[in-house]
């Protein structure tokens, strides 16, 4: 029996129980968790076993096809150690390819990328119930040290991944690079950004969300017209969410600026469902319904990604908010907004504040987390503190006028008691080196952090620096329509821009620098990478500082488009999954 189809049996008969017994919903997901828990357990003890296969099993295996198609990933660095990836598919798009059994797959280490100097080896078993992903969990290793792997299964032997170690908590440190990237929604272009962003001088790589996108083709539309396509319908069982992740990561640009760094990854909401919150799904689902596709979402999402073993589903939950440390310049605290919120106030519709938003009840990391991340900003004596999220943090009106505000009820403006501890506590602990990087909204944005955000004198805690997109929302322009509205309502966002691309930066004790590099379009192949603005922060009590523009060759300087346009394009796209489904559905 497959894992998904006795997940699947296991939840059905969970399904039956609950109706006659009328069982709430914390107990349906407490019930469900604990089938997709003990399944998952299964796995590992089966892998652990695995590895006493004989090492000339591997000789006898051949593929008909390239098994390391999906390419090779680093991630989870830490001082010492660092977690190496891959899949074994030689047919990724039909659900691997790879033979039904557990497979051993070498794996080397070493300080040169010709391997004449290997520190570490090994074999790791490929399990078909992860998909025949490895995820090797490596030690003992030099602090910000960079090294080269590859892996070998029968006589084929994976490209070659380059990756680092971070260096050791609170050491000295006088720099830091690194990227940031989300929503790549494969039909809205190519992914141009990502050959760009291979051949920078990174440290490591953020990725904040986004990373798949759930629909059928041509359901969502970008603005400048959809370029690829979806293999297969809205994704809803296990093997649709594989091979969708394997459809992403088939894509070479991907697959190169995999290799070239390690990435510390969180997710956000279309690896699952558009806006979902916690149990609660968007549209058309019942909540049973729902947490059997969050459960098999999150499995997958672990096995495409180079997490550790502690961030693999505990049932219906996932662990992924974790903290890094860069010796002493940085505290990196990624965060999980998506898994514990409240659900979205108002309808989930752009809206004015209510007493259902303002409620302090209501919560959007959860109490654990936001617990969890006080701790750590109150004991943190890093040169600046770093939470590496998903959606807007600052306040953002985008209605048509300061007194006839609209705010995003999926952001933090929808949850602004739950903002209010975190900035209230930053104030009362005189903290002056918060910095928050954002992605989901498909554009570029940098904002001051404010003490009150209704009030433009009041001290400035950090800085928000909100990534645009790597393709979501096609070609974009370097302002919209209701571009210099929005600046002029929200006196503490600083830049605005609508292209593609991805956001550098250069971090010093006394200095964080932003650069936003962009591209003209991603509906075409071959588009150049360029620099359209870069901002500093200096922890100097005056906030943001842009420092350098320039104009984007081939881009477009002005749409038509307004924020509202975004929510709109999800919208058609449910309408066109409602629709598919009736017709479905017999008379």
């Amino acid at each position: 029996m497959s894992n998904e189809r006795s997940i699947d049996d296991l939840i059905r008969k969970l399904n039956e129980k609950t109706l006659q017994e009328d069982v709430d919903r914390r107990g349906f997901i407490q019930g469900a968790g604990k089938i997709a828990s003990f399944s998952l357990a299964m796995v590992i003890a089966q892998s652990m076993g695995g590895m006493k296969v004989q090492a000339e099993a591997d000789a006898a295996i051949s593929f008909d096809d390239y098994p390391f198609s999906l390419g090779v990933a680093s991630g989870d660095p830490l001082s010492d150690g660092i977690v190496l990836w891959t899949r074994i598919a030689p047919d990724p798009l039909n659900g691997g390819g790879a033979p039904d059994r557990n497979i051993p797959v070498k794996w080397e280490l070493a300080k040169d990328e010709n391997f004449r100097n290997i520190v570490k080896r090994g074999t790791e078993i490929a399990s078909p119930d992860l998909a025949h992903s490895v995820h090797v969990e490596l030690d003992g290793l030099k602090a910000d040290t960079v090294y080269f792997y590859r892996f070998k299964t029968g006589d084929e032997y994976s490209p070659v991944g380059k990756t680092k170690t971070l260096p050791k908590s609170g050491a000295h440190v006088s720099s830091l690079t690194f990227a940031f990237a989300s929503c790549q929604q494969y039909e809205h272009g190519y992914y141009t950004a990502y050959k760009h962003m291979a051949k920078e001088d990174l440290d490591l790589v953020f990725h904040l969300g986004d990373y798949i996108y759930e629909y059928g083709p041509d359901e969502y539309v970008a603005s400048s017209g959809n370029v690829r396509s979806h293999k297969g319908p809205e994704i809803m069982t296990l093997e649709d969410y594989r091979n969708r992740h394997a459809q992403y990561r088939s894509d070479e640009n991907l697959q190169s600026a995999h290799a070239a760094f390690p990435w510390v990854v969180t997710w956000d909401d279309h690896e699952v469902e558009n806006n979902y919150a916690d149990e609660i799904p968007e549209n058309d689902q019942s909540v049973e319904e729902f947490i059997e596709r969050r459960i098999v979402a999150y499995q997958a999402y672990y096995e495409h990604m180079p997490l550790r073993q502690s961030s693999m589903p505990d049932g219906a939950d996932m662990q992924l908010y974790r903290s890094f440390s860069y010796g002493d310049l940085a505290d990196f605290f990624v965060l999980d907004t998506r898994q514990y919120r409240s659900d979205q106030a108002n309808g989930d519709t752009s809206s004015p504040q209510t007493s259902e938003s303002l409620d302090p009840s209501r919560t959007l990391l959860g109490d654990k987390q936001e617990e969890w991340l006080l701790d750590h900003l109150d004991s943190s004596t890093s040169n600046w503190n770093v939470l590496a999220q998903q959606i807007f943090f600052a306040k953002r009106n985008y209605g048509p006028s300061a007194d006839d505000p609209l705010y995003s009820m999926d952001s933090w403006d929808g949850y602004t008691p739950a903002r209010a501890r975190i900035t209230d506590f930053v104030n009362k602990k005189d903290i002056n080196n918060l910095i928050v990087l954002t992605g989901d909204v498909h554009a570029n944005w940098a904002s001051n952090l404010m003490e009150n955000f209704d009030e433009p004198s009041s001290r400035i805690l950090g800085a928000e620096f909100v990534g645009t997109s790597i393709t979501s929302g096609g070609n974009g322009a370097d302002k919209r329509a209701d571009t210099d509205r929005i600046l002029e309502q929200n006196e503490h966002i600083k830049f605005f821009n609508d292209y593609r691309g991805y956001v550098r930066c250069y971090v010093t004790p006394d200095q964080w620098r932003t650069d936003y590099r962009v591209l003209p379009f991603v509906s075409n192949k071959g588009a150049d990478i360029s620099t359209r603005a870069s901002f500093v922060y200096e922890k100097d009590k005056e906030g943001l500082k842009e420092i350098d523009t320039a104009a984007v060759p081939q881009g477009k300087p002005q749409s038509d488009e307004v924020e509202e346009d975004r929510h709109k394009a999800h919208r058609r796209a449910h309408e066109k999954q409602k629709k598919k489904n009736k017709e479905k559905k017999p008379n």
